[in-house]
């Protein structure tokens, strides 16, 4: 049988024994502080804990109290001993609830940290991963990327912390890896002319290099990554420093409609808002209002306003819907959500014309 010593979760502090001999021995603080040497407010330090036993103190100790200098040191070092321990206890307690919240096993399957051996390693892993020391540097981390994050979120669903922060972040790492140029605001806005035909690529693999390549030479690193369990946000815009900016896309939807406008609408919010540009899930009415801004501006990006009388037209007829979107250059695919958003057709019609990607294809 195997003798296990005892590790209280507390912990007691040399002045309360100095405090039970004061009364035992019917010693007054007046008294005790003569004899350390030292005034009352230094005496009340020592009596909570906030002034260490020296040596010399311990000797003043057991000449006032009557008790070994030995035993004050030791008690003094127990005292340290556990109050170590004790902060220790409460770091990993607070890592492994903290750990909870983070969509661990994406973050292992998909390469954003390597796996760890156990709770311990793998906190120091996501520590490195957010490149904070400790919990209080990483909600300082995650106040600034939620706040300064221009993100499109459904309103019907809640973002998990942990896994929204955890998107964002993996985001900045594939942004601070490519190479771009300075951003112009006058540059992206044109470039925007040479995407719209990039709508009509079927697979992710042939269209999303071309596009990374055009945004890049304008300052806009273009990132997609797969969202976690937990982070429902569709995109995100906002600028590593005033030079580069991040248009950060989840694919949510693998659809063709949802990723175009989404796109386009992270597009407007970076010209439109620049570097002030800040949206969260409808938190305020002006946010909302940001958020409307960047809608109207993907629309009219899309369906541009010399195309909207023959839009206005079309209905559930496919062969229309499709002659149309050649004629505007764009997918049949965004121009039945357009359709859908205005309630032309209902949201189970014509459907077969939207194309449908897979992260195998990404």
């Amino acid at each position: 049988m195997t003798d296990n010593a005892f590790l209280p979760q507390w912990t007691s502090t040399p002045g309360e024994a100095i405090e039970d001999l004061l009364r035992q021995k019917k010693v007054s603080l007046d008294r005790l502080s003569q004899g350390l040497g030292w005034s009352a407010l230094e005496t009340e330090r020592l009596l909570r804990a906030q002034t260490e036993i020296t040596s010399k103190v311990a000797e003043s100790l057991a000449a006032t109290l009557g008790v070994s200098a030995h035993f004050w040191l030791s008690r003094e070092r127990q005292y340290r001993e556990d109050l170590v321990r004790l902060q220790a206890t409460a770091s990993a307690a607070a890592k492994s609830g903290w750990l909870k919240g983070l969509p661990l096993r994406e973050m292992t399957q998909w390469g954003w940290i390597a796996p760890g051996a156990d709770r311990v390693e793998q906190a120091q892993k996501c520590l490195d991963f957010f490149e904070v020391r400790d919990l209080d540097a990483w909600r300082e981390v995650c106040a600034d990327l939620s706040n300064n994050a221009a993100l499109r979120t459904s309103r019907t669903f809640a973002s998990g912390v942990g896994a929204l922060v955890s998107w964002l972040r993996r985001g900045e790492v594939e942004a601070e890896a490519m190479e771009c140029g300075q951003w112009s605001s006058g540059g992206f806005r044109a470039a925007l002319a040479e995407v719209r035909p990039l709508t009509r690529q079927k697979q992710p693999v042939v269209f999303l290099p071309k596009l990374r390549t055009i945004c890049a030479a304008h300052g806009v690193a273009v990132v997609v990554v797969r969202a976690p369990e937990g982070c429902r946000a569709s995109g995100a815009t906002r600028f590593l420093g005033p030079d580069r900016a991040v248009l950060q896309l989840s694919f949510r939807y693998l659809s063709d409609d949802h990723f175009w406008f989404t796109f386009f609408h992270e597009a407007g919010h970076l010209l439109l808002h620049g570097q002030d540009g800040r949206f969260l899930e409808g938190v305020s009415e002006s946010q909302l209002d940001l958020e409307e801004e960047a809608n109207q501006f993907a629309e009219e990006a899309l369906i541009p306003v010399e195309a909207k009388a023959a839009f206005s037209l079309l209905r559930s007829n496919a062969m229309d819907v499709i002659r149309f979107a050649l004629r505007a250059g764009i997918s049949p695919g965004i121009v039945v959500g357009q359709l859908q958003k205005h309630g032309r057709i209902g949201h189970h019609q014509l459907n077969k014309l939207k194309r449908r990607y897979s992260w195998a294809s990404c």
